[in-house]
């Protein structure tokens, strides 16, 4: 049977790993979480006592982690692993949201996880979502996503999550933070967030979760075609 890689590539907190998520669920493939293998790094950063903004202290870290993942016995979903260690709340922090992109934009950091995560997809049957999936990752993704919503719906969605999480925080400090890593995604210099001819635009600011499902599934069965 044939096999395709699926690349979600678009803005934070638009639902791309809900969707990843679904749609490996539905085809018995592989969910990559690319954007928590970040989070990982972060998470490693903060705690090591390292400004995210030297790139330099941060780069001479790296041989120190091993990011992975693991299935999580009571959600079903995969949890990821930081040196062993369950990590998943931890990097979902408003702390490490803050940094995240800061660290993201390294270029060492990129190359560090573009090479695990091209380990894991090599063998095709992988679904992962992120920034640069389809434009570095995967480049030859046989469908590759492009996911937005506006900045306001992204946010609220956002916070609460959060907020269900029990975290202190505020809509405005969200809103702001989100529109801060927008602005770094699409402006830095290492594999920036952009959207190109191949991709298909999925915007979900004004439809469901099984609207946008339908949707991408059937951009899936086109595609294994």
């Amino acid at each position: 049977m044939k096999r395709i890689n699926i690349a979600i590539d678009g803005h934070s907190s638009c639902g791309k790993g809900t969707l990843a998520r679904q749609l490996a669920a539905a085809l018995g493939y592989k969910f990559i979480d690319s954007g928590a293998m970040y989070r990982a790094v972060t998470l490693f950063v903060l705690r090591a006592n390292i400004n995210p903004l030297d790139a330099n202290a941060v780069a001479e870290i790296l041989p120190q982690i091993h990011v992975d993942f693991v299935v999580n016995a009571e959600t079903g979903r995969s949890d990821v692993l930081l040196n062993g260690e369950n990590v998943e709340k931890e990097i979902r922090t408003l702390a490490v949201a803050a940094s995240v992109s800061q660290v993201a934009k390294i270029s060492e950091v990129r190359r560090f996880l573009v090479a695990l995560q091209q380990k894991m997809g090599a063998d095709k049957g992988v679904v992962m979502d992120g920034r640069d999936i389809g434009t570095v990752v995967f480049p030859d993704a046989e469908l590759k996503i492009f996911m937005t919503a506006t900045p306001e719906v992204r946010a609220r969605r956002r916070f609460e999550e959060l907020a269900a999480g029990g975290a202190d925080t505020s809509y405005e400090d969200v809103l702001a933070n989100l529109k801060q890593r927008d602005l770094i995604d699409s402006s830095r210099a290492d594999s920036p967030l952009t959207m190109t001819g191949d991709y298909k635009l999925l915007d979900n600011s004004n439809i469901s979760r099984d609207e946008q499902y339908a949707i991408a599934m059937g951009w899936a069965q086109h595609a294994l075609q």
